[in-house]
């Protein structure tokens, strides 16, 4: 009689791993997806489309390119998120003084608006990567 052990245990963390970077890709386009849209809604925040064209969204694993594909490189997420992190933003200037408005100008919480309105979006994704 042989018993044979064998340690599975790295295929199943870089499974693991490959699925968290599907999903955090997932919820970055999502969310930049939203946040863009969210520029459209009342108060609209859109003159020349240089914010909205902006948004994008950065992993661990693409943060060289710091860019979706429709982004020019000079948008680029110049951070590196932590590993399991996703980040949704712009490198424009004046991007905060539109989210979090001026004395003349309301708030456009285009970014925090996105996100509260796809948690439960955000959670499929992830639930769904992890469980297939």
């Amino acid at each position: 009689m042989s018993i044979r052990i064998d340690d599975h245990s790295q295929e199943f963390i870089n499974a693991k791993d490959l699925a968290v970077e599907r999903a955090l890709n997932a919820v970055g386009i999502h969310l930049e997806g939203e946040a863009k849209d969210e520029l459209e809604n009342n108060p609209r925040r859109v003159d020349t489309g240089r914010l909205k064209g902006s948004i994008t969204y950065a992993t661990e694993k693409n943060h060289s390119s710091g860019q979706s594909p429709s982004t020019p490189s000079d948008y680029a997420i110049h951070a590196t998120p932590e590993k399991g992190t996703v980040y949704v933003g712009t490198n424009v200037e004046y991007a905060a003084y539109v989210h979090e408005g001026t004395q003349r100008m309301t708030p456009n919480r285009y970014l925090k608006n996105a996100f509260a309105r796809n948690k439960d979006q955000v959670k499929d994704y992830l639930m769904r990567e992890l469980k297939g």
